[in-house]
């Protein structure tokens, strides 16, 4: 039998999302991955507005909401702009747009997006992708568990 506990502040909740953007457009989803999302509510994870958008919902409720920048993936912040001097591209002449990985200390990557090119530095955009982009998700709550 499925639960029924509603949404609220302490509870595990695990839900498929899709995030769109203003032209309707598919960002992400985890439908693609069929790996849906866990997480607990208040955990930091999910801005307060988020949060406030599930809070009452329970297992097989499906809802879209729209949230602002500051309430998804926030605001660029200039001081994830980084300058790479071009001779560490090698042969592999960047383009603007372009994603590149960059190996981190702890064996993670981080991507991050081309924004200008000289001759002498690539300007790399270590923003998350969406940030200061209005988005739309849609999400099917699957489960939620004290």
């Amino acid at each position: 039998m499925i639960s029924r506990l509603p949404i609220e502040h302490g509870r595990e909740v695990i839900l498929h999302f899709t995030i769109k953007l203003t032209d309707d457009s598919v960002a992400d989803s985890t439908k693609m991955s069929g790996k849906p999302a866990k997480f607990r509510m208040g955990d930091g994870s999910l801005t307060e507005n988020f949060e406030a958008c599930l809070v009452g919902l329970k297992a097989g409720d499906n809802r879209e909401f729209e949230l602002a920048p500051e309430d998804a993936f926030g605001m660029p912040n200039k001081d994830n702009y980084y300058q790479v001097d071009t001779t560490k591209f090698g042969a592999d002449r960047p383009e603007v747009g372009q994603i590149f990985t960059f190996p981190q200390s702890d064996g993670t990557e981080l991507p991050g997006i081309v924004r200008a090119i000289n001759d002498q530095f690539v300007t790399i955009d270590f923003n998350h992708p969406l940030a200061g982009q209005r988005v739309r998700f849609a999400v099917e709550i699957i489960e939620v568990n004290p």
